[in-house]
């Protein structure tokens, strides 16, 4: 019999942001996956407090993200920052353990789901249940995945490009690359430095992503600008420049080429009757970096479906933990569960 004083959660584990999803009252927290460690091991800072480190940290403490292209790549710190986000969300007053689901990306392996289930297990879960991004991303995007009709989702967070045709609650065909977010913002720190001879730091990139960033070029008269402050290389010097728009779409090419093809390659591995659903139904995106600006122009020119960016994109796959964990029976197909 279902016990109601445990509590669930929903949690959207990124490579950039943790959210976690509380069914009925919705998203509670969005805070960074970051940590910061002293020389001697210990958990220092999590989240935003972490995150103000990151590059401004004495020798002897380390800020970094512990997950890597979406999966654990420091178990240690995995745990004690899903132990920290869970006890946060729950408020310090609940004694009861949540039942906890993880989302995972699509190309994840068996030693990283367990790896995950583990690292939940050991912060205080009493249960916990790994789903692959683009099923939630899907469920959270409203996409009926239970039809027996093909949909497509592409889940573009910070870590990993999530590609998938969802047909009957299964994946019928995927794809999964380690190009997102993150690689555009190394990409343009990497243009900045070969052509300005200027070192800028990750939250400088971002801001240029966010702020002037675009998948295809815009006319002169439409094209934004910003001052990018950095380290000259030369001299070792503070120095600024302007950066335009049209320079950010030169530094990310090669990145959101690999992305589209991508979506190319599931495309064509996708069966006829569902392909013929994706051109009526087009393609829906999610995940925070699948807003960056004309991103879904560019993939309507290089494959020929139309692309619509979800409503709340940012927040799909954790909406779609909330809605999964509310309705388990209808998911059940589309859910592996692992203690």
């Amino acid at each position: 019999m279902f016990n109601f004083l445990t509590q669930r959660l929903g949690i959207d584990l990124g490579t950039t942001y943790i959210l976690v999803y509380v069914p009925e009252k919705g998203v509670v927290l969005r805070e960074p996956s970051v940590v910061a460690v002293s020389s001697d091991n210990k958990i220092l800072a999590v989240g935003d407090e972490a995150k103000e480190m990151i590059g401004r940290t004495p020798d002897d403490i380390t800020a970094f993200q512990p997950m890597k292209d979406g999966v654990v790549a420091d178990y240690h710190v995995t745990e004690a920052m899903l132990r920290y986000y869970i006890s946060k969300a729950l408020g310090k007053w609940n004694v009861f353990k949540p039942e906890v689901m993880i989302s995972v990306p699509a190309g994840v392996t068996s030693a990283e789901k367990r790896a995950v289930i583990e690292a939940a297990m050991k912060a205080g879960a009493k249960t916990a249940q790994v789903v692959k991004e683009p099923i939630l991303a899907a469920i959270g995007a409203g996409i009926p995945i239970q039809e027996a009709r093909g949909h497509m989702i592409v889940d573009i967070g910070g870590g990993t490009t999530d590609v998938a045709v969802i047909s009957l609650g299964g994946i019928v065909a995927s794809k999964s690359v380690k190009v997102a977010g993150n690689k555009l913002q190394h990409s343009i720190a990497d243009y900045i430095k070969k052509e300005y001879n200027l070192i800028v730091g990750d939250k400088m990139a971002e801001d240029i992503k966010i702020t002037v960033g675009s998948a295809i070029e815009m006319p002169d008269e439409e094209e934004l600008s910003m001052t990018v402050k950095g380290r000259d290389n030369l001299t070792g010097l503070p120095r600024s420049i302007e950066f335009k728009t049209n320079e950010v779409v030169k530094a990310i090419r090669h990145d959101l080429r690999e992305m589209v093809q991508t979506i190319r390659d599931v495309l064509q591995e996708t069966p006829p009757e569902l392909s013929a659903d994706i051109i009526d139904n087009g393609i829906i995106m999610s995940g925070g970096s699948s807003m960056l600006r004309n991103l879904q122009e560019l993939v309507y020119r290089r494959t020929g479906v139309k692309a619509t960016l979800a409503n709340d994109a940012l927040y799909c796959v954790a909406k779609g933990t909330g809605e999964a964990l509310t309705h388990l029976d209808t998911y059940k197909k589309a859910i592996t569960t692992k203690r």
